[in-house]
């Protein structure tokens, strides 16, 4: 593969998504997350869910903070790698983003200082009313951000004048139906993952014996948070691929290396898909399932690879790795969860440590699960950047060089490395000291006065609780 300035954009867009994906991935449901804890803490009175609710602010606020940096550079990217994409789409794009701004972030900034700093100057259910805004304001966030994304996957409500692609039905471009089922399907994503995490941070607490009290509140929320969403987000699943299956028969026909035309279709169900030959190596299939998931019955006939021009198939190795990555963390998440809530129905979900080693490492499935649907999207689609209707290597800058794109990846692996490394850092020692004692009033810290926090004696301690010096 030659690196040409297409392939290197492409390259330091993936490279900087990934990063920036799993930040909105799970602060999205930590702050649904962070909204419902404090509901329980102001309706209940119960202190433990002050305690549980002050820990998980903190690594949602670094969290928070590492999404919008990767967020920023995302945008820059558009500017400097792709400015025939934004040129010939901005009259579409533009406004999603803008929107974006104008609905999610500014709830987000407006109530997050609440969050952060206004527990003791405001009213409890204020400032329930203002963690409940921040969440709203994420969800808004990626609600916008996959309304672009729709649209480049499935373009709908547009027309083409004098070579630029400009909106004709705004109703179709923000609420089409392709939109109506990705977003669910991410934002379903996002509770998962944090669900996950919460439930994997108190059994690692269960299993060290510390901080059982709050580490039994996230194992037991987590859990079956986890148990419900599932099953709803396999169905959104589900409708996620009858969109692709409609609307973008080759990404179909690669996630399942379907390289013939088939009636019926078989099931490929893992294999190694070998471009040059059309062919699969040493391949597991199912005959006739393929057409009974991709058409609801057993006979139908699929469409294959074959049915489509070379240059115009995606690639078929990474969507089809990723899809079957993505579906497995599915079923992690899935068996974790259920068998959890089995063993807490028996009495025994906190004593049998194997399992609560097992709901330990499941920690990064949803992340990976986020991770690889979003390569299979955005790999699946190649070689458009928007679906039928601009090539990804004609939407490149058309100034740029080989040198130029290579210099700016480096830097931002450089950068990336040093800052990220510090700041997962970080969130792992939130995580390790886990919450502190329950919390007390600081006298005289406002918006105005934040170094307040500084001078109090619970708070300005080290690891361990010790007064730092």
């Amino acid at each position: 593969m030659e690196l040409d300035p297409v392939v290197l954009s492409r390259i330091q867009f993936a490279f900087v998504i990934s990063f920036h994906i799993i930040f909105p991935a799970f602060t999205i449901g930590l702050a649904a997350w962070l909204a419902t804890i404090e509901g329980a803490r102001l309706f209940t009175g119960n202190a433990l869910y002050r305690r549980v609710f002050d820990f998980w602010l903190k690594v949602f606020a670094v969290s928070f903070g590492m999404g919008v940096v990767t967020g920023i550079v995302m945008a820059f990217q558009i500017g400097t790698n792709w400015s025939v994409l934004a040129a010939k789409t901005g009259s579409i794009q533009g406004p999603l983003l803008g929107y974006e701004a104008f609905t999610a972030f500014m709830l987000e900034a407006t109530f997050f200082g609440v969050m952060l700093l206004g527990r003791e100057r405001v009213s409890p259910r204020f400032y329930f009313f203002a963690c409940c805004m921040v969440s709203l304001g994420t969800m808004f966030s990626s609600f916008w951000i996959l309304a672009n994304n729709s649209w480049m996957q499935v373009p709908l409500g547009h027309e083409i004048i004098d070579g630029r692609i400009v909106p004709a039905d705004w109703m179709q471009i923000v609420l089409g139906p392709v939109q109506m089922v990705r977003w669910p399907h991410m934002l379903l994503a996002a509770f998962l993952t944090s669900a996950m995490c919460v439930a994997a941070t108190g059994a690692w607490y269960l299993l060290r014996k510390v901080h059982r009290d709050e580490g039994r509140v996230m194992l037991h929320w987590g859990l079956a948070l986890v148990a419900l969403l599932i099953p709803v987000q396999l169905f959104f699943g589900h409708l996620t691929g009858l969109y692709v299956l409609k609307h973008q028969p080759a990404k179909f026909a690669a996630i399942e290396a379907r390289w013939k035309n088939e009636q019926p279709a078989s099931e490929v169900l893992i294999a190694w898909p070998d471009e040059a030959n059309e062919r699969n190596l040493f391949a597991i299939t199912v005959p006739r399932l393929g057409s009974m998931i991709a058409s609801g019955n057993w006979t139908s006939a699929e469409v294959g690879l074959e049915s489509f021009v070379k240059e115009d198939r995606p690639p078929v190795v990474i969507p089809f790795f990723a899809f079957r990555i993505m579906v497995g963390m599915g079923l992690v998440m899935l068996a974790v969860s259920w068998f959890g809530n089995f063993l807490r129905w028996r009495g025994r979900l906190e004593t049998t440590r194997w399992y609560l080693w097992c709901t330990y490492l499941s920690f990064p499935t949803g992340f990976i699960a986020v991770l690889t649907g979003w390569y299979t999207a955005e790999v699946g689609r190649q070689p458009w950047v928007v679906y039928g209707l601009l090539r990804t290597s004609d939407a490149v800058t058309p100034s740029l060089s080989t040198g130029d794109v290579a210099f700016s990846l480096a830097g931002y692996v450089l950068v990336y490395a040093v800052v990220f490394s510090f700041g997962l850092h970080y969130i792992y020692c939130l995580l390790r000291d886990g919450p502190g004692p329950e919390a007390k009033p600081v006298s005289g810290a406002t918006g105005r006065r934040p170094l307040a926090f500084a001078g109090h004696p619970d708070t300005a301690t080290g690891r361990g609780g010790r007064q730092a010096p």
